[in-house]
């Protein structure tokens, strides 16, 4: 589905919006506005990562929104998020993209009847909307570090708790992945800014730009922190228990070698006919229990 936004008579521009092209509607836009093969291959893939290239007088752009409909586990690039092609130049904004955003719509009604942006100003709008498809994912994914680190200091068993912190990690880490590709973006469009006088449309996206990327990298920052604590928690404990194992095998150990000596019931052994033997050795056991005992107290252990 083609649509037109704007038109050329009215702003010295035109925006096209195209919505879940065929190969064939790409080659004959391809031909009408004489894109390069190569973009039009960037294009065909569902995959391609963000990127921003000059083609003569053709800015190529290709940003990623996040997708509000991917599943909870979702594990890879393109299960989180969508592509957004952007092809600029002064009489031009094109834009392709295989699904419906709300945020893109919420973008072209505000700016549809708006007359005083030129086509890189809008270029700019563009991306920033891209960008603030994160801003929601970050300050849930944010919350939810939060509520794993409350439970881990406060001791309080989760199901799955490992599997959970992974995934949010795995999520994380594709976030960071897409924002910091999508600064190659901010910067390729920079020097446009200065040559097109649009120097505060630019900056309010680049301040957004780092707006973002600190959230991002905030989370990457504390997910990590967290993963780590985690850790050091399960070895503390493993830690503690093999002490307390160690503390009880150190008591028993002697006591167990007394026990066995004795019971090799060989003919002639000391003691073993004595009146006081038996009380002797269940009295040497006691001696050398205590005396675990104190040297444990002693050295902190107890």
């Amino acid at each position: 589905m083609q649509r037109i936004i704007k038109t050329n008579s009215n702003n010295g521009f035109v925006w096209i919006d195209v919505l879940n092209p065929t190969e064939n509607d790409l080659k004959l836009l391809a031909e009408a506005y004489h894109f390069h093969p190569s973009a039009l291959q960037d294009v065909l893939q569902p995959d391609h990562l963000p990127k921003a290239e000059q083609f003569d007088d053709l800015e190529f752009i290709i940003c990623r929104y996040y997708d509000t409909d991917a599943e909870k586990d979702a594990d890879s690039i393109t299960k989180i998020s969508r592509k957004l092609a952007i092809f600029y130049r002064k009489d031009l904004v094109l834009t392709i993209h295989r699904k419906e955003s709300p945020t893109y719509e919420g973008l072209i009604q505000k700016y549809s009847a708006n007359e005083q942006l030129n086509a890189f100003e809008i270029t700019c709008k563009i991306v920033k909307a891209v960008l603030s498809t994160y801003e929601s994912p970050s300050i849930k994914l944010d919350a939810e570090i939060d509520f794993y680190e409350s439970r881990i200091f406060l001791k309080k068993r989760i199901p799955d708790l490992l599997k959970n912190l992974y995934a949010i990690k795995r999520k994380v880490y594709l976030v960071r992945k897409i924002s910091n590709l999508t600064e190659e973006i901010v910067q390729h469009l920079s020097p446009i800014a200065q040559s097109q006088k649009s120097r505060p449309v630019f900056q309010d996206l680049k301040d957004y730009y780092l707006k973002v990327d600190t959230m991002v990298e905030s989370n990457h920052e504390d997910i990590n922190n967290l993963m780590n604590i985690y850790l050091s928690i399960s070895s503390q404990r493993n830690n503690e228990v093999m002490r307390t194992l160690t503390v009880f095998t150190a008591f028993f150990l002697p006591t167990t070698f007394i026990v066995g000596l004795y019971g090799m019931n060989f003919e002639h052994m000391p003691e073993l006919k004595h009146p006081a033997g038996y009380p002797a050795v269940i009295g040497l056991m006691i001696l050398v229990t205590i005396v675990i005992y104190l040297w444990f107290k002693r050295k902190g252990w107890m």
